[in-house]
């Protein structure tokens, strides 16, 4: 169950989670309320408890698909076993449930092939939720392994330049602020918060003069074509989650497989139509990338005919200006824009993460103590 808390300026609702909720309940609960990630509550944790005490972690779309990759090698390995999912550990939890806790894939673990026909067929999802695992595995299992903090929170008093730099630099989507009065979460603060905000300050001699700038005399985009993170339309459709989760971003973009040219663009929430629609996906043998776009749409069609995914794949060109992209990142109310050239070969992305750093520079010593008893997080893990 989710628990809807209006913050007291009525402006937004922080959706709670209890460690309790099953992994489907868990992804309805996502996409019904348009979330990448929600704070999970310890339902064992006593009414008077401390934050740190009451939060037992972040549940998320990546740590969900985590458990999906896991569960297809899974299938992979044998049809027999079908959904015999945990092979018991010392612990009593599983490697897929243990790989998701940890926000990881662990070397322990056999690499995912997502060529595989079980990995791309296209009942493998319906099976998947309709099984045990799926309707059974409790949210509290894989929210995260931190104890001491299990999350990073800020409190009203800290500075707006804090807000940026760790939702820029330090790679955070989105950052809670704890209320230390009532020891509950008050607020949370996206990256979509900070560009809308932007995009209120159109007409502001500062804003006017800065986003003026094209994209190119900002450095921007910041990664090389050769760099960027793609998935070719005949790959299976896995295959670009598998991208997400091993190199910690939120998208990637679809890439006809005779070029350079995206035809579209794959996003780590994208995981919900997989798991909420599977019957979508009968009719194909296998679900490639370009079949999953497709699929997808028509889906969207019929059942959210005002979703911006229905909208032609969102670019725009090194000489676009800073005004324009954030202008197009906020009404299309998406997390990325590619960049293309003149013959719509892709050339680079652009994140709101890289506008708003392009907003902040951290002073030397800025932060201090400020990570002081925050656990390291692991090698790959994203904030």
């Amino acid at each position: 169950m989710d628990k809807k808390k209006p913050s007291r300026t009525g402006e937004i609702t922080v959706v709670e989670i209890n460690s309790d909720s099953s992994l489907a309940e868990v992804v309805k609960l996502l996409a019904q309320h348009k979330i990448l990630s929600a704070p999970v509550v310890d339902v064992k944790a006593p009414e008077d408890a401390s934050w740190i005490d009451r939060y037992i972690g972040i549940v998320e779309f990546a740590g969900i698909v985590v458990s999906i990759l896991h569960q297809s090698e899974k299938m992979d390995g044998s049809a027999a076993l079908a959904f015999e999912l945990f092979s018991e550990s010392e612990n009593g939890i599983g490697p897929a449930v243990a790989a998701a806790a940890n926000g990881m894939s662990s070397p322990r673990y056999r690499s995912l092939h997502p060529e595989s026909p079980t990995a791309t067929s296209g009942d493998f999802f319906e099976t998947l939720t309709s099984s045990d695992f799926y309707k059974n595995t409790k949210v509290g299992d894989i929210s995260g392994s931190f104890r001491w903090a299990p999350f990073l929170a800020l409190q009203k008093s800290n500075s707006f330049l804090t807000m940026l730099l760790l939702l820029s630099k330090y790679r955070m989507k989105s950052v809670p602020v704890v209320d230390p009065g009532e020891q509950k979460i008050d607020n949370i603060i996206t990256q979509s918060a900070v560009i809308h905000m932007l995009e209120e300050c159109a007409g502001l001699h500062w804003f006017e003069s800065w986003g003026s700038k094209k994209l190119s005399e900002l450095g921007l985009p910041l990664m090389k074509p050769s760099h960027i993170i793609k998935v070719y339309e005949d790959e299976p459709v896995l295959q670009a989650f598998k991208l997400m989760r091993q190199k910690g971003v939120g998208g990637i973009p679809v890439v006809a497989s005779n070029g350079r040219k995206a035809i579209g663009n794959i996003s780590i929430r994208d995981i919900q139509f997989l798991l909420l629609a599977p019957e979508i996906y009968k009719e194909f043998r296998s679900i490639m990338a370009k079949n999953f776009l497709t699929a997808v749409r028509s889906y969207l069609e019929e059942h959210q005919k005002d979703s911006p995914l229905l909208k032609n794949m969102v670019t725009c060109t090194r000489d676009s200006t800073l005004k324009d992209v954030i202008m197009k990142l906020d009404s299309m109310k998406i997390h990325r824009i590619y960049v293309v050239d003149g013959l719509g070969n892709l050339e680079g992305v652009i994140t709101l993460r890289d506008i708003i750093s392009k907003l902040v520079h951290e002073p030397r010593g800025y932060f201090g103590d400020f990570f002081d008893g925050v656990l390291p997080l692991p090698a790959n893990s994203r904030v």
